[in-house]
């Protein structure tokens, strides 16, 4: 059980590291020599642009912004909940709390990695003057790493709902 118990701790830790990742790092859309993600735009390490008012569409990267933020602050409440419940719980009762919200944390980075990958074409022909240099990129390590975390969450959210408390 105490292995069991060690494995769900470090998967859910590792959930959470990849969502403050995905969410910090500037790596959504990358090139050769540029990169950029839901925060701001960069041209060869120097030349960074932030993403704001003046962004056609700011209020679409302002709703992946919020999901992806929202995503890792529910993951990392769920995490200080199963603690609680941990010590709590009595014996034989589920973590349902825990995992209704890591669940809730799984659908802000499913909602957020699918609206940037709707959007993300549509916003550089929109946004040409910051875009023009970097739209033949691919999607980068930290989009890959959302959708990563979209599955980790999903799967701590479903082993949190089937897990019982032991003695």
């Amino acid at each position: 059980m105490l292995v069991l118990l060690a494995f769900i701790i470090v998967f859910h830790i590792t959930s959470a590291a990849l969502l403050f990742v995905a969410t910090i790092d500037n790596a959504w859309w990358v090139g050769s020599d540029f990169f950029a993600d839901v925060w701001r735009i960069c041209i060869n390490d120097t030349n960074c642009t932030e993403i704001g008012d003046k962004f056609v569409g700011y209020p679409t990267m302002q709703a992946v912004q919020a999901t992806m933020i929202l995503s890792t602050i529910l993951c990392c409440i769920a995490f200080l909940i199963f603690l609680l419940q941990l010590f709590r719980l009595k014996q034989g009762e589920r973590f349902v709390l825990t995992s209704i919200i890591q669940l809730l944390s799984c659908l802000s980075v499913l909602i957020a990695a699918s609206i940037y990958t709707d959007q993300r074409q549509e916003l550089h022909k929109q946004n040409q003057g910051l875009y023009d240099q970097i739209s033949d990129g691919t999607y980068g390590y930290s989009f890959i790493l959302a959708w990563v975390a979209f599955a980790f969450t999903f799967i701590s959210g479903l082993m949190y709902l089937i897990l019982r408390k032991r003695k």
